[in-house]
């Protein structure tokens, strides 16, 4: 929509809620909005943000009902997001070389444009960095969900995802000082498709046999293959 806002009704609708249960949400601060002439409106943005915060914060049952939330959201031609297939053998590093987040962010980006699915690697990196600094997406897992705050489709090919892991941690900025060795570089041609990836992701790594699993792995095939079975089973 042109204003890029909701109004109460279409929020409603889009977060398959009640307007009463929208407006209760809005009143209490617990969905970002303002009112405008006496009447809610919501960004889109902000709410795909809200969206996320989320998502990083929901257990196994919160982030199967986020999916369906984004899956009902759209049309009915929506391919179900695949983590396994959005990951490709030339996309998947071991080890990363780097020793802090900036050289980690440079060396997934790059890997991207390697792959011919990044046109501006600089660019990209520059975004995640500064994703990074407002809010680390390191998790207490030893996993970084890395992205930029919004999504850059001007210099991606499509939607894709890469992986890197280095063989020790490395300071990310995760809680209680806990190392990352596992990165997900996330990039997205909208914010939905974003939200329906990080959702599917949280979902494949919450399982603490998903650790084990990736580091056993021979080689980029088979880490694709690892992940397509964990899939199977969501």
């Amino acid at each position: 929509m042109a204003s890029q806002d909701f109004d109460i009704d279409q929020l409603a609708a889009y977060l398959h809620l009640t307007p009463p249960q929208v407006e209760k949400l809005a009143n209490r601060g617990t969905v970002p909005g303002r009112k405008v002439a006496g009447q809610w409106r919501f960004s889109q943005a902000d709410i795909h943000h809200w969206l996320e915060d989320r998502i990083g914060l929901s257990d196994e049952a919160e982030l199967v009902q986020v999916e369906s939330v984004l899956d009902r959201s759209g049309s009915s031609d929506d391919e179900v997001v695949s983590i396994a297939d959005m990951l490709r053998p030339e996309t998947i590093k071991t080890p990363l070389m780097g020793k802090s987040p900036r050289k980690i962010i440079s060396e997934l980006c790059e890997l991207a444009a390697e792959a011919q699915l990044l046109w501006d690697p600089a660019k990209m990196s520059d975004a995640v960095l500064t994703r990074e600094n407002m809010h680390t997406t390191a998790l207490d897992n030893g996993v970084a969900l890395l992205h930029p705050r919004r999504p850059l489709p001007d210099i991606i090919s499509e939607g894709f995802l890469c992986l890197g892991r280095t063989y020790q941690g490395v300071p990310f900025g995760g809680s209680r000082g806990i190392l990352t060795d596992v990165f997900f570089l996330i990039a997205s041609v909208d914010d939905r498709s974003h939200l329906r990836t990080l959702a599917r992701l949280s979902r494949v790594i919450s399982d603490s046999a998903f650790y084990t699993k990736l580091r056993d792995a021979a080689d980029p095939i088979a880490t694709i293959e690892m992940i397509a079975e964990f899939e199977e089973d969501l």
